[in-house]
């Protein structure tokens, strides 16, 4: 993932800050506790799109 997207990318739906989790390439918003997926190396940042984080997974 290109840090300098990763500088400009926000969440779609509040706009906070969001944080890259490569392992499970994936984009956090810890504000939504939404996980939005990377495929092919492309954000997909559609709330249609982004799982619900489970209330034990750390952010």
């Amino acid at each position: 993932m290109d840090s300098k997207l990763l500088e400009i990318l926000v969440c779609p739906l509040c706009k906070g800050p969001l944080l890259y989790r490569k392992e499970a390439q994936e984009l956090i918003c810890k504000a939504d506790r939404l996980a939005y997926p990377i495929r092919d190396g492309i954000p997909v940042m559609l709330e249609e799109e982004a799982r619900p984080l489970e209330a034990e997974e750390e952010v």
